[in-house]
């Protein structure tokens, strides 16, 4: 441990509520799927911010559109109306079939948005007492009281207590429970296509068509938690568009404004009549700011073809992780992988192969201390993945 990181902890451990579990690692610059720590290694970034910097560290077109704004306008509240966001919401709807949209500025915060319109929805303009909201078992939708309730862990709401009521959970690939489930009290199913924070657990189509079938049938309304999955790491734009699904609202992050604080979500005109003027609200939420990068980042996703280019790299790593598998094994107990949306389940060696990727310079995301995940740039180069598969397979053959 150098002195430089010795100093960076300290600091932190004096000046910062203690509420994270960090890497051991001080990040001082990065540039594209390269980051350098404080003592000035160099590390290939196979994280991107728990998949925010889907464009890389300080793209150079999203350096230049920051600036630019930055000179122009920042920030004036949502009782103004901006150019800015309309360009943004013009960008974000021409790819998917939803046609309204509400901006906020995390994952949590446009899964409240989420619920609040559903609840509203139903109550305001379907004249019914419906507010409950029905969610998957090993789902994450955020960590605010009202998403915690809907993740339903109790590992992370212990002492938080007690949750806001109204939420209810049923087993994952049971539709005979979701169906016993589903009341006159139901307001919506809110589902992920791929689970990540559960270590990138892929749902079926088969299963998530079958979820929206019923709640067609029960008049309920079908919503995506796309904040991690969305802005085309799975290999389409959005991640319910592989099996051809149509949430009534869906609701993103993370990558949207590439690093910038920024939510959205999403609605259909039908039932974005459940918010009205002052029905729900947010400071920040859609500032020039924001705006102006998130809809450069939309442009060059679009421009580029990167869900195409996550769909084809992730393709070809799976080739070669399952390669591994085969030469290693009982090493690999699991590849899961959808585009650039990886986990790689080892099991109880896991921390170990981690670190010793850490120390080769790679770093990744370590899920519930089993499973490797990886949520590299969409612009992440090929050859740095194939780099990683060597690393892995170096530490895989000392097991």
């Amino acid at each position: 441990m150098s002195q430089k990181f010795s100093r960076v902890k300290e600091e932190e451990s004096q000046l910062l509520c203690r509420s994270y579990n960090r890497y051991p690692l001080a990040i001082a610059r990065g540039k594209m799927s390269r980051l350098w720590d404080v003592d000035g290694k160099e590390y290939v970034d196979l994280l991107a911010g728990i998949a925010v910097t889907a464009l890389g560290h300080c793209h150079d077109e999203i350096v230049e559109t920051l600036t630019s704004q930055a000179k122009k306008l920042w920030h004036v509240s949502n009782l103004f109306y901006q150019e800015e966001q309309l360009t943004l919401a013009r960008e974000i709807l021409s790819t998917t079939h939803h046609t309204k949209a509400f901006f906020c500025n995390s994952g949590a915060e446009a899964n409240e948005a989420a619920i609040k319109l559903a609840r509203r929805y139903m109550a305001k303009v379907k004249k019914r007492q419906a507010s409950e909201i029905i969610t998957l078992e090993g789902c994450f939708h955020g960590r605010t009281l009202g998403t915690l309730a809907a993740t339903g862990r109790e590992s992370l709401s212990d002492g938080f207590g007690p949750l806001p009521k109204g939420f209810l959970q049923v087993p994952l690939n049971d539709m005979t429970s979701l169906e016993n489930a589903m009341t006159e009290k139901t307001a919506a199913v809110l589902v992920e296509v791929v689970q990540g924070e559960g270590g990138i657990i892929p749902l079926s189509g088969e299963y998530l068509r079958g979820i929206e079938e019923l709640c067609r049938k029960k008049d309920v309304l079908f919503m995506c938690d796309e904040v991690q999955a969305g802005f085309c790491r799975t290999g389409k734009f959005w991640a319910f568009q592989l099996y051809d699904l149509h949430p009534d609202i869906m609701s993103t992050a993370k990558a949207l404004a590439n690093g910038l604080p920024m939510g959205a979500m999403l609605a259909t005109d039908t039932v974005a009549q459940g918010f009205d003027l002052g029905s729900h609200a947010t400071t920040f939420g859609g500032g020039a700011l924001t705006s102006a990068v998130a809809a450069k980042v939309i442009e060059i996703m679009k421009r580029d073809h990167l869900a195409e280019r996550a769909e084809r790299l992730g393709a070809g790593l799976k080739k070669k992780l399952n390669a591994l598998r085969t030469k290693h094994p009982g090493k690999i107990q699991d590849i899961r992988l959808v585009g650039l949306m990886v986990g790689i389940e080892i099991g109880e060696k896991c921390p170990e192969i981690w670190t010793g990727l850490l120390e080769k310079g790679f770093i990744c995301g370590l899920s519930h201390n089993a499973t490797l995940r990886l949520l590299p740039a969409l612009t992440i180069e090929e050859q740095d993945l194939d780099a990683f598969v060597e690393a892995l397979d170096a530490l895989l053959a000392l097991q």
